[in-house]
């Protein structure tokens, strides 16, 4: 249920926690557990936590350097905070990001859920680039979570909203949806062209584009998606250029 969820850590600090989050993924169904840029990287120390259930989890993990390379490949991308406010707004429980995540699956998408380090969590950049935002109540005076224990938190809401609506096959449209790398390509279009039109405040244009990317992530976006308002993009930017450009000669 869960084959095309993947669970991407960004800078694990303790090998013994990637193990138990290996586990956690055999718990749920999920295969594909991805390292960003781990402080430490120890198998022999990560494998007696991931019990021999998610050892061939463990053995296939993938590492990268960054995130956005990491993610390039997906079509939707959760995130998870203990911090609120300012960036980190719009926030899904883990109740709504279950259904989120599985909707995305049921289309045929590829979704990662993506937590930060032990100690600092995510930055505001990588934040940035999910389209959602999950954050996991919890007791003011404790909310701090042990990494796998959020792993596991967020792989059994999944795993229960797909198991209340399986994926049938049939049922989704053979338009793919566009990848997390196509989505960036489109977001960096459509804040280009805001600037263009005067719409994009000047001063920290990242943040206000933050409810914009959000949008986009709620939309599943599919490929022809992607290639409309990619189009519309270039439309407008060149009619704004012209516009400056009458401006400029002196023309009404």
């Amino acid at each position: 249920m869960l084959d095309n969820l993947s669970v991407v850590l960004v800078r694990p600090r303790f090998p013994e926690n990637i193990g138990a989050a290996a586990r956690a993924c055999a718990n749920f169904g999920c295969p594909r557990l991805v390292l960003v840029a781990p402080e430490r990287w120890e198998p022999d120390k990560a494998l007696p936590l991931a019990t021999p259930k998610g050892a061939d989890i463990l053995r296939r993990v993938e590492i990268f350097d960054e995130l956005a390379p990491a993610l390039a490949g997906f079509t939707f991308a959760i995130g998870t905070t203990a911090r609120t406010g300012g960036w980190r707004r719009d926030l899904l429980t883990p109740a709504q990001a279950g259904p989120a995540a599985a909707a995305h699956l049921r289309e045929g998408g590829r979704v990662a859920l993506v937590f930060g380090s032990e100690d600092r969590g995510l930055s505001n950049a990588e934040v940035e680039l999910c389209q959602g935002l999950a954050n996991i109540p919890t007791q003011p005076d404790a909310s701090s979570l042990n990494l796998a224990q959020a792993v596991l938190l967020l792989l059994y809401e999944a795993y229960l909203a797909a198991r209340e609506r399986p994926y049938t096959p049939g049922g989704r449209s053979k338009d793919r949806l566009a990848t997390h790398a196509e989505q960036e390509m489109l977001f960096a279009a459509l804040q280009e062209t805001l600037a263009d039109i005067d719409y994009l405040r000047p001063e920290n244009p990242d943040y206000w584009m933050l409810p914009v990317r959000r949008l986009l992530g709620r939309l599943a976006l599919r490929r022809g998606d992607f290639n409309l308002l990619m189009g519309v993009c270039r439309q407008v930017r060149g009619v704004a250029a012209r516009a400056r450009g009458r401006a400029g000669e002196g023309e009404p």
